[in-house]
């Protein structure tokens, strides 16, 4: 059984909504998933026994929040190439904040990644509930065999 970690930043809770939905649909797929708040991994060492990692933010101003970008730059001496990786996060008018943390970990980590970022306003919006769900189950598919 494969491990995926996902790490959300979040200002309303909506990303983090997003992640726990993440992680059952990782779940779902046979794999074990580990939900942590951005501010919890302070060094490299926090991504080690991990398979996938899913990494999210809200885009606010355009940006990722500063701890997801902060988060990043210990993510890069981590050694992830070729691990599985996806990207998400709550998106009010535009997805900045998800293309560059795909863009990050699929062009500088070198990583296995999902067909793209799970783009959503919120969890409880238009199907959102199982747009997670099933990107969990996505990136879990790519963990197996």
């Amino acid at each position: 059984m494969a491990k995926v970690l996902v790490v959300y930043a979040t200002r309303t809770k909506s990303t983090q909504e997003i992640a726990e939905l993440i992680a059952e649909g990782i779940r779902f797929s046979g794999n074990e998933a580990a939900v942590v708040e951005v501010k919890e991994i302070k060094s490299e060492v926090d991504f080690e026994g991990y398979d996938g990692y899913a990494f999210g933010s809200p885009t606010y101003h355009g940006e990722m929040l500063q701890s997801m970008k902060t988060m990043l730059f210990l993510a890069e001496k981590a050694k992830l190439e070729g691990k599985v990786g996806g990207a998400f996060g709550a998106h009010g008018w535009s997805t900045e904040a998800q293309d560059r943390i795909y863009n990050t970990m699929k062009e500088i980590f070198k990583m296995d990644m999902t067909k793209g970022p799970l783009l959503l306003k919120s969890a409880s919006l238009g199907g959102g509930v199982q747009m997670a769900h099933d990107y969990g189950k996505e990136i879990g598919s790519k963990l197996s065999p």
